[in-house]
Protein backbone atom coordinates (compact mmCIF):
# COMPACT_ATOMS: atom_id res chain seq x y z
CA UNK A 1 0.00 0.00 0.00
CA UNK A 2 1.33 3.35 -1.08
CA UNK A 3 0.07 6.37 1.50
CA UNK A 4 1.04 9.54 -0.97
CA UNK A 5 -2.18 8.65 -3.16
CA UNK A 6 -4.19 9.10 -0.01
CA UNK A 7 -5.56 12.34 -1.16
CA UNK A 8 -6.67 15.34 0.91
CA UNK A 9 -10.25 15.40 -0.43
CA UNK A 10 -10.25 11.21 0.90
CA UNK A 11 -8.04 12.18 4.22
CA UNK A 12 -10.17 15.44 5.20
CA UNK A 13 -13.51 13.52 4.89
CA UNK A 14 -12.35 10.56 6.88
CA UNK A 15 -10.34 12.86 9.70
CA UNK A 16 -13.81 14.53 10.34
CA UNK A 17 -15.45 11.35 11.12
CA UNK A 18 -12.48 10.78 13.75
CA UNK A 19 -14.26 12.39 17.10
CA UNK A 20 -17.21 9.97 16.65
CA UNK A 21 -15.13 6.76 16.14
CA UNK A 22 -13.30 4.23 18.53
CA UNK A 23 -11.28 0.73 18.29
CA UNK A 24 -14.22 -1.29 17.22
CA UNK A 25 -15.19 1.64 14.26
CA UNK A 26 -15.64 -0.54 10.72
CA UNK A 27 -13.21 0.26 8.64
CA UNK A 28 -13.91 0.65 4.58
CA UNK A 29 -11.65 1.34 1.52
CA UNK A 30 -11.40 1.48 -1.94
CA UNK A 31 -8.63 -0.66 -3.47
CA UNK A 32 -7.13 0.38 -6.59
CA UNK A 33 -4.18 1.41 -8.78
CA UNK A 34 -4.60 4.19 -9.73
CA UNK A 35 -6.94 5.22 -6.55
CA UNK A 36 -6.15 8.95 -5.81
CA UNK A 37 -8.98 10.02 -8.98
CA UNK A 38 -11.72 7.88 -6.92
CA UNK A 39 -14.49 10.08 -5.20
CA UNK A 40 -15.85 6.93 -3.60
CA UNK A 41 -14.21 8.47 0.22
CA UNK A 42 -16.73 10.95 -0.68
CA UNK A 43 -19.06 9.75 -1.43
CA UNK A 44 -18.88 6.88 1.52
CA UNK A 45 -18.43 8.94 4.08
CA UNK A 46 -20.87 11.24 3.29
CA UNK A 47 -22.94 8.32 3.36
CA UNK A 48 -21.92 7.06 6.96
CA UNK A 49 -22.10 10.76 8.48
CA UNK A 50 -25.92 11.32 6.61
CA UNK A 51 -27.61 8.50 8.18
CA UNK A 52 -25.14 8.83 11.62
CA UNK A 53 -23.41 5.43 11.58
CA UNK A 54 -20.00 4.66 12.25
CA UNK A 55 -17.67 3.88 10.06
CA UNK A 56 -14.66 5.56 7.98
CA UNK A 57 -13.77 4.84 4.46
CA UNK A 58 -10.50 5.34 3.38
CA UNK A 59 -8.65 5.43 -0.23
CA UNK A 60 -5.79 2.87 -0.78
CA UNK A 61 -3.32 2.42 -3.45
CA UNK A 62 -2.63 -1.14 -3.61
CA UNK A 63 0.13 -2.90 -6.29
CA UNK A 64 -1.00 -6.14 -5.44
CA UNK A 65 -4.58 -7.42 -4.26
CA UNK A 66 -3.52 -10.80 -2.54
CA UNK A 67 -0.09 -9.32 -0.94
CA UNK A 68 -2.15 -6.69 0.41
CA UNK A 69 -4.96 -8.91 2.08
CA UNK A 70 -2.13 -11.12 3.40
CA UNK A 71 -0.89 -8.54 5.45
CA UNK A 72 -4.29 -7.27 7.13
CA UNK A 73 -5.84 -10.70 7.29
CA UNK A 74 -7.77 -10.36 10.35
CA UNK A 75 -10.41 -7.48 11.45
CA UNK A 76 -8.39 -4.52 10.66
CA UNK A 77 -10.92 -3.83 7.56
CA UNK A 78 -14.85 -4.43 7.70
CA UNK A 79 -14.91 -4.22 3.46
CA UNK A 80 -13.71 -2.97 0.28
CA UNK A 81 -14.67 -1.30 -2.42
CA UNK A 82 -12.25 -2.91 -5.78
CA UNK A 83 -11.46 -0.88 -8.61
CA UNK A 84 -8.70 -1.29 -11.87
CA UNK A 85 -6.93 -3.52 -12.22
CA UNK A 86 -7.70 -5.34 -9.08
CA UNK A 87 -11.62 -7.06 -9.96
CA UNK A 88 -10.53 -10.13 -11.59
CA UNK A 89 -8.22 -10.79 -8.92
CA UNK A 90 -10.31 -10.49 -6.08
CA UNK A 91 -12.20 -13.54 -7.38
CA UNK A 92 -9.67 -15.25 -6.70
CA UNK A 93 -9.06 -13.34 -3.18
CA UNK A 94 -12.56 -14.41 -1.75
CA UNK A 95 -13.56 -17.45 0.58
CA UNK A 96 -16.44 -17.12 -0.92
CA UNK A 97 -17.94 -15.44 -3.91
CA UNK A 98 -21.71 -14.61 -4.78
CA UNK A 99 -22.63 -16.52 -7.72
CA UNK A 100 -23.90 -13.87 -9.85
CA UNK A 101 -20.11 -12.80 -9.34
CA UNK A 102 -19.00 -15.98 -9.96
CA UNK A 103 -20.66 -15.97 -13.46
CA UNK A 104 -19.30 -12.44 -14.05
CA UNK A 105 -16.09 -13.64 -13.14
CA UNK A 106 -15.02 -10.07 -11.19
CA UNK A 107 -15.53 -8.81 -7.77
CA UNK A 108 -15.96 -5.36 -6.91
CA UNK A 109 -16.99 -5.96 -3.21
CA UNK A 110 -15.32 -7.70 -0.60
CA UNK A 111 -17.47 -7.80 2.64
CA UNK A 112 -15.59 -9.61 5.89
CA UNK A 113 -18.04 -12.24 7.27
CA UNK A 114 -18.33 -12.54 11.01
CA UNK A 115 -16.07 -15.56 10.99
CA UNK A 116 -12.94 -13.44 9.64
CA UNK A 117 -13.61 -14.66 5.86
CA UNK A 118 -14.21 -12.84 2.96
CA UNK A 119 -17.28 -12.87 0.09
CA UNK A 120 -17.00 -11.07 -2.67
CA UNK A 121 -20.05 -9.30 -4.89
CA UNK A 122 -20.40 -7.41 -7.93
CA UNK A 123 -22.78 -4.86 -7.87
CA UNK A 124 -21.45 -2.90 -10.87
CA UNK A 125 -23.47 -4.79 -13.76
CA UNK A 126 -26.65 -3.86 -12.57
CA UNK A 127 -25.35 -0.45 -12.01
CA UNK A 128 -24.02 0.20 -15.38
CA UNK A 129 -27.03 -1.74 -17.40
CA UNK A 130 -29.23 0.26 -15.45
CA UNK A 131 -27.78 3.44 -16.39
CA UNK A 132 -27.96 2.83 -20.13
CA UNK A 133 -31.47 1.27 -20.00
CA UNK A 134 -32.76 4.06 -18.24
CA UNK A 135 -31.82 6.55 -21.37
CA UNK A 136 -32.13 4.19 -23.85
CA UNK A 137 -36.22 3.68 -24.42
CA UNK A 138 -38.90 3.23 -22.70
CA UNK A 139 -40.35 -0.89 -21.81
CA UNK A 140 -39.34 -3.19 -19.01
CA UNK A 141 -36.63 -4.86 -21.37
CA UNK A 142 -34.77 -1.93 -23.57
CA UNK A 143 -32.31 -3.74 -24.21
CA UNK A 144 -34.16 -6.70 -26.34
CA UNK A 145 -32.81 -7.98 -29.33
CA UNK A 146 -29.99 -5.24 -29.32
CA UNK A 147 -26.75 -5.01 -30.18
CA UNK A 148 -24.03 -4.07 -27.67
CA UNK A 149 -20.39 -3.18 -28.40
CA UNK A 150 -18.22 -3.33 -25.14
CA UNK A 151 -14.84 -1.75 -25.00
CA UNK A 152 -12.85 -3.63 -22.45
CA UNK A 153 -12.49 -7.51 -21.49
CA UNK A 154 -11.47 -6.47 -17.42
CA UNK A 155 -13.68 -6.45 -14.27
CA UNK A 156 -15.97 -3.58 -15.54
CA UNK A 157 -16.09 -4.96 -19.20
CA UNK A 158 -17.63 -8.52 -17.67
CA UNK A 159 -20.58 -7.17 -16.10
CA UNK A 160 -21.18 -4.69 -18.73
CA UNK A 161 -21.40 -7.89 -21.15
CA UNK A 162 -22.99 -9.94 -18.42
CA UNK A 163 -25.31 -7.88 -18.07
CA UNK A 164 -26.24 -6.94 -21.45
CA UNK A 165 -26.89 -10.58 -22.36
CA UNK A 166 -28.76 -10.68 -18.87
CA UNK A 167 -31.25 -8.13 -20.32
CA UNK A 168 -32.07 -9.47 -23.48
CA UNK A 169 -29.17 -8.14 -26.13
CA UNK A 170 -28.84 -10.59 -28.94
CA UNK A 171 -25.65 -10.11 -29.55
CA UNK A 172 -22.61 -8.91 -27.36
CA UNK A 173 -18.94 -7.42 -29.29
CA UNK A 174 -16.51 -7.40 -27.38
CA UNK A 175 -13.02 -5.16 -28.02
CA UNK A 176 -9.58 -5.29 -26.47
CA UNK A 177 -6.26 -3.72 -27.01
CA UNK A 178 -5.39 -7.65 -26.16
CA UNK A 179 -7.18 -9.67 -28.88
CA UNK A 180 -7.22 -12.53 -26.39
CA UNK A 181 -8.57 -10.97 -23.25
CA UNK A 182 -11.39 -10.46 -25.59
CA UNK A 183 -11.65 -13.94 -27.02
CA UNK A 184 -11.72 -15.30 -23.70
CA UNK A 185 -14.45 -12.82 -22.34
CA UNK A 186 -16.78 -13.63 -25.29
CA UNK A 187 -15.76 -16.91 -25.33
CA UNK A 188 -17.55 -17.21 -21.71
CA UNK A 189 -20.70 -15.78 -22.46
CA UNK A 190 -23.35 -17.42 -24.82
CA UNK A 191 -24.08 -15.04 -27.89
CA UNK A 192 -21.06 -12.42 -27.59
CA UNK A 193 -18.39 -12.65 -29.56
CA UNK A 194 -14.79 -10.89 -30.10
CA UNK A 195 -13.99 -8.04 -32.81
CA UNK A 196 -10.85 -6.23 -33.71
CA UNK A 197 -9.95 -3.23 -32.01
CA UNK A 198 -9.13 -1.73 -35.78
CA UNK A 199 -12.18 -2.65 -37.31
CA UNK A 200 -13.63 -0.60 -34.18
CA UNK A 201 -10.98 2.39 -34.19
CA UNK A 202 -12.12 2.56 -38.03
CA UNK A 203 -16.14 2.62 -37.29
CA UNK A 204 -16.79 -0.73 -38.93
CA UNK A 205 -17.97 -2.61 -35.45
CA UNK A 206 -21.69 -1.95 -36.10
CA UNK A 207 -23.99 -1.80 -32.48
CA UNK A 208 -27.06 0.27 -31.26
CA UNK A 209 -24.66 0.63 -27.84
CA UNK A 210 -21.49 1.37 -27.23
CA UNK A 211 -20.16 1.06 -23.82
CA UNK A 212 -16.44 2.03 -22.83
CA UNK A 213 -15.84 -0.08 -19.55
CA UNK A 214 -11.62 1.18 -19.89
CA UNK A 215 -9.71 3.84 -17.91
CA UNK A 216 -8.76 5.22 -21.34
CA UNK A 217 -9.99 9.33 -20.90
CA UNK A 218 -9.77 9.38 -17.18
CA UNK A 219 -8.11 12.19 -15.60
CA UNK A 220 -5.15 13.44 -16.05
CA UNK A 221 -5.10 12.17 -19.63
CA UNK A 222 -8.85 13.55 -20.50
CA UNK A 223 -7.71 13.98 -24.44
CA UNK A 224 -7.32 10.27 -25.19
CA UNK A 225 -10.58 8.36 -26.37
CA UNK A 226 -10.57 4.54 -26.84
CA UNK A 227 -12.82 5.45 -30.01
CA UNK A 228 -11.67 8.19 -32.49
CA UNK A 229 -14.47 10.48 -33.20
CA UNK A 230 -14.12 9.37 -37.27
CA UNK A 231 -15.08 5.90 -35.75
CA UNK A 232 -18.17 6.91 -33.88
CA UNK A 233 -19.11 9.07 -36.91
CA UNK A 234 -19.49 5.94 -38.98
CA UNK A 235 -20.71 3.04 -36.66
CA UNK A 236 -23.63 6.00 -35.74
CA UNK A 237 -24.35 4.25 -32.24
CA UNK A 238 -28.04 5.49 -30.69
CA UNK A 239 -26.27 5.55 -26.97
CA UNK A 240 -22.89 5.37 -25.73
CA UNK A 241 -21.93 5.21 -22.43
CA UNK A 242 -18.96 5.84 -20.55
CA UNK A 243 -17.82 4.31 -17.30
CA UNK A 244 -15.67 7.11 -17.07
CA UNK A 245 -16.79 9.74 -14.58
CA UNK A 246 -13.69 11.87 -13.71
CA UNK A 247 -14.30 13.90 -15.92
CA UNK A 248 -18.40 13.36 -16.33
CA UNK A 249 -17.98 14.65 -19.86
CA UNK A 250 -15.42 12.65 -21.44
CA UNK A 251 -13.57 13.03 -24.81
CA UNK A 252 -15.53 10.07 -26.13
CA UNK A 253 -19.05 11.52 -25.12
CA UNK A 254 -18.29 15.07 -26.55
CA UNK A 255 -17.35 13.10 -29.46
CA UNK A 256 -20.76 10.58 -29.33
CA UNK A 257 -22.62 13.45 -28.89
CA UNK A 258 -21.25 15.29 -31.71
CA UNK A 259 -22.15 12.62 -33.78
CA UNK A 260 -26.07 12.27 -32.64
CA UNK A 261 -25.53 9.89 -30.17
CA UNK A 262 -27.68 9.55 -26.64
CA UNK A 263 -24.46 9.99 -24.31
CA UNK A 264 -24.81 8.36 -20.51
CA UNK A 265 -21.72 9.44 -18.13
CA UNK A 266 -20.09 6.71 -15.47
CA UNK A 267 -21.62 9.33 -12.69
CA UNK A 268 -24.65 7.15 -12.06
CA UNK A 269 -23.26 3.44 -12.60
CA UNK A 270 -20.82 4.56 -10.07
CA UNK A 271 -23.58 6.10 -7.56
CA UNK A 272 -25.43 3.26 -8.46
CA UNK A 273 -22.97 0.28 -7.45
CA UNK A 274 -21.69 2.59 -4.19
CA UNK A 275 -25.26 2.31 -3.19
CA UNK A 276 -25.40 -1.22 -3.30
CA UNK A 277 -21.98 -1.32 -1.38
CA UNK A 278 -23.31 0.50 0.99
CA UNK A 279 -25.89 -2.09 1.75
CA UNK A 280 -23.57 -4.52 1.99
CA UNK A 281 -21.11 -2.48 4.25
CA UNK A 282 -23.92 -1.69 6.40
CA UNK A 283 -27.30 -3.44 6.16
CA UNK A 284 -28.68 0.04 5.22
CA UNK A 285 -30.09 1.17 2.02
CA UNK A 286 -28.02 3.74 0.53
CA UNK A 287 -28.82 7.44 0.03
CA UNK A 288 -28.69 7.55 -3.58
CA UNK A 289 -29.44 11.65 -3.96
CA UNK A 290 -26.97 12.20 -1.05
CA UNK A 291 -24.15 10.16 -3.07
CA UNK A 292 -25.07 11.59 -6.18
CA UNK A 293 -24.29 15.33 -4.48
CA UNK A 294 -21.27 14.32 -2.54
CA UNK A 295 -19.62 13.12 -5.68
CA UNK A 296 -20.59 16.21 -7.70
CA UNK A 297 -20.00 18.47 -4.96
CA UNK A 298 -15.94 16.55 -4.71
CA UNK A 299 -15.66 16.80 -8.83
CA UNK A 300 -16.22 20.25 -8.69
CA UNK A 301 -14.09 20.94 -5.76
CA UNK A 302 -11.38 19.83 -7.81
Amino acid sequence: VRGEDMTWNGLELAACRLPIQNPDTPVYGVIGNPVGHSRSPALHNGALASCSMPGVYVPLLVDSLPDFLAAFPSNDYAGFSVTIPHKEAALECCDEVDPVAQSIGAVNTIIRQPDGSLKGYNTDWEAAIGAIEAQLGSGERPLEGKTVVVVGAGGAGRGVAFGARHKGAARVLIANRNPERAEALAASIEGAEAVSWEDLQEGHVAGDVLANTTSVGMVPNVEDTPVPAAGLQKAKYALVFDAVYTPMETRLLKDAAASGSITVSGLEMFVGQAAAQFKLFTGEAGPVDLMRQKVLDSLQAN
